[in-house]
């Protein structure tokens, strides 16, 4: 079976990982290193992540309880939590379907006396025009933070500078990942010097917890091996386990208990040392190609299936989203070819705030209901790409995207355009 991620990393990345864990290493001069390699204006951070990049970021605000952050409605489920944990309210702004950038008018409904902020996520790789909101958040003296997690293009692009905050991410499932690790950009010296200080406040990761992440992916990269992965899902299947679940779990960065004693902390040396190492070593034929498999599969399809975000230009498609009327049977029929797909859980439509009935995002519920992740990375064959193609649209047409129930995010689903990388 063709596991739904592979893991951008090579066993070389993983043995220099283990070396580092084990070597003395200066963690000052590393983030000093990386942070100047990313801009020469002075103006980034490396962090342990972009959770706690954000955390720092709101912790050194410091805005009174009651004040509110419009958010991208689709985000990570932990975003609105730090949001809230700051005493701050998450306000969702819905999304057009075809880039999945926050509707202006939208915008407009969520701004009170009370907002603070607008953060806006670029999400399965592509990158959206943050002109008009800029502009919002100017002519309303706001905040403009900029999630980038998904976004990574190597030098191509090291953040807006329309945006007073940008937000990278290096975790495990990330292009180039470090597994772990974050840079962020923030144009304001004396608002990066708070953050900085903030981080030094807390608790280093310890290099043994470097250790045991370095294990645990490179057994995670040794399953997703096709023959290895085949025999983990048939595995599952005779014991009875959700193998979605499990591999959702396995991958995810920080579990629930502990949560903000896990983001709280520094990046340790090794962790610096491997995230150095790999905007060094960075593949940019392993980018042009996934992106140019992607533009493949989306090409096949004559208007019966759906691709949200996929009008994004630059686009990178770290995650290629594919909308269905019917989620359950395609991940089924696909499964049952080889081919493993998901609809994820660590994405999340946020919720109206209590008494504003009308923040309802409905088409990012709705683009988040019927979403299903296809595998996509230049291990696949082309048989295989074909295949997959294949069997994905008879699904969707199956299930009749054209249907009423799904009219709302069809009719906004973009139509093809030429294919840019980076830039």
């Amino acid at each position: 079976m063709w596991a739904r991620k592979r893991l951008d990393l090579d066993w070389g990345d993983l043995r220099s990982a283990a070396v580092h864990g084990f070597s003395p290493g200066r963690r000052r001069a590393l983030a000093q290193a990386i942070e100047s390699r990313w801009s020469a204006a002075g103006d980034a951070l490396a962090c342990l992540s972009v959770r706690s990049a954000f955390d720092f970021l709101l912790g050194a605000l410091g805005w009174q309880p009651g004040g509110q952050v419009l958010v991208s409605a689709v985000t990570i489920r932990d975003m609105p939590r730090i949001v809230e944990a700051h005493g701050l309210v998450p306000v969702p702004v819905d999304l057009d379907a075809e880039h999945l950038a926050p509707r202006l008018e939208s915008l407009e409904r969520g701004l009170t006396a009370q907002t603070r902020a607008i953060l806006v996520a670029h999400l399965f790789g592509g990158r959206i025009d943050l002109s008009p909101v800029a502009q919002f958040a100017r002519r309303h003296n706001l905040l403009l933070i900029e999630d980038a997690a998904q976004a990574f293009a190597g030098d191509a692009y090291a953040g807006d500078n329309a945006a007073d905050i940008s937000l990278f991410s290096f975790g495990p499932i990330k292009t180039a990942t470090a597994l772990g690790g974050a840079v962020v950009r923030v144009r304001d010296p004396e608002l990066l010097e708070a953050m900085r200080q903030r981080q030094l406040g807390y608790p280093v990761q310890s290099r043994g917890d470097f250790l045991r992440r370095t294990a645990k992916y490179a057994a995670l990269k040794a399953l997703s091996a096709r023959p290895c992965f085949s025999v983990l899902v048939a595995g599952c299947r005779a014991a009875g386990r959700d193998y979605d679940r499990l591999v959702n779990g396995c991958v995810r960065g920080f579990g629930a208990e502990h949560f903000f004693r896990r983001i709280r902390r520094q990046p340790s040396a090794p962790l610096l040392a491997l995230l150095a190492r790999r905007l060094a070593t960075l593949d940019r034929d392993r980018l042009r190609i996934r992106a140019q498999l992607a533009e493949q599969i989306m090409g096949r399809w004559s208007g019966t299936a759906h691709f949200p975000g996929s009008a994004c230009r630059p686009h990178t498609h770290w995650l290629l989203p594919l909308w269905t009327a019917d989620p359950p049977r395609l991940i089924a029929t696909l499964a049952k070819a080889g081919f493993d797909a998901t609809q994820g859980q660590s994405l999340t439509a946020i919720p109206a705030p209590a008494g504003r009935p009308e923040m309802e995002a409905l088409t990012a519920r709705q683009v988040l209901a019927g979403v299903v992740f296809l595998p996509c990375y230049p291990e696949l064959s082309s048989i295989a790409i074909a295949r997959l193609a294949e069997l994905a649209q008879r699904e969707c047409q199956a299930a009749d995207v054209a249907s009423a129930a799904c009219q709302g995010v069809a009719s906004a689903m973009p139509r093809r355009a030429p294919l840019v990388v980076g830039g």
